[in-house]
């Protein structure tokens, strides 16, 4: 436990803090004045994904605010609320708890679903959104069944049994999460560096039990009245500006489902793949950077 909350609170040109929103307390990392830019993780990660854009973006005049989400790292772990809806009004709540009348909402994986979902849900709040590894959530049901997008996405069809999934992450300090790592990574080499520090983190109880509830509800929600809500609201048009990123080689969430996500967007959408596998902010920081800071500056 030591260990995960060094790794959680690890020290940077960044500040920590501990911001009450939607009825959780949520710790973020923040670096950098100007525009508000939320960064959200996916799974298996936490906040320090990030480590690399948030001084890229605190350095290109940009406010940087990385987010533990529900569940993860140093925010609450409550039983509840894994919902996107949920999810979705705690990061517009968190924005304007941090003094944010709106913000730039960039999201890795299921962090890319909350802004998708954010931009339909919470339009006052978002000025922009750059979904990374993550199609719309319509676009990737489209597809769900196309391009053999299904075998990738059978490990959430695992995660539904109860109790075993997180025995199996948390076993042995989180091995599970490095082999997670390096199979959805095109280039693994990034993670010898970096596989302790995630591991740490997981070993936090009960972030094995909380992350996976985000994949049990996705499932588990699919006959019932709020999955059925969900996707309904989704249809409707996204106007705010869009940047969709996508690693060309990600062995996970495959290019070709990524792609239609535009259907949905009216506010100008950009699509942009990068060399890399499913964790572009780790396996090619620099050409991320870049591209998100001359996006960004244009938008401004």
């Amino acid at each position: 436990m030591a260990l995960a909350e060094r790794v959680i609170h690890a020290p940077g040109p960044w500040r920590h803090r501990d911001v009450s929103a939607n009825g959780a307390r949520f710790h973020v990392v923040e670096h950098g004045e100007g525009p508000a830019v939320v960064l959200l993780h996916g799974f298996p990660t936490f906040w320090w994904t990030w480590r690399q854009q948030i001084s890229a973006l605190a350095a290109a005049g940009f406010r940087a605010i990385a987010v533990d989400m529900r569940g993860y790292g140093g925010t609450d772990h409550p039983p509840h609320g894994y919902d996107p809806f949920t999810l979705a009004a705690d990061i517009a709540g968190l924005t304007r708890s941090l003094g944010e009348e709106r913000a730039v909402i960039v999201g890795h994986g299921w962090g890319g679903l909350v802004a998708w979902t954010m931009a339909v849900t919470h339009p006052e709040v978002v000025q922009a959104i750059v979904p990374i590894a993550m199609p719309h959530p319509r676009s990737l049901r489209a597809n769900a069944f196309k391009h053999r997008q299904w075998k990738h996405l059978m490990y959430t069809v695992g995660f539904q049994i109860p109790f075993r999934p997180e025995r199996r992450l948390a076993k042995r300090d989180a091995a599970k999460v490095e082999q997670l790592l390096r199979r959805w990574s095109a280039d693994d080499s990034w993670v010898d560096g970096q596989s302790e520090t995630y591991r740490a983190a997981f070993s936090r109880w009960p972030t094995a039990h909380t992350s996976i509830e985000y994949h049990r509800w996705a499932i588990r929600s699919l006959p019932r009245a709020d999955g059925r809500r969900f996707y309904t609201a989704m249809k409707q048009a996204i106007s705010c500006p869009v940047l969709h990123l996508q690693g060309s080689a990600d062995p996970m969430c495959i290019p070709r489902s990524s792609r239609g996500s535009d259907a949905w967007c009216v506010g100008g959408y950009q699509w942009q793949e990068l060399p890399s596998g499913h964790f572009p902010q780790e396996e090619k920081p620099d050409e991320l950077n870049a591209l998100l800071v001359q996006w960004l500056r244009q938008l401004r």
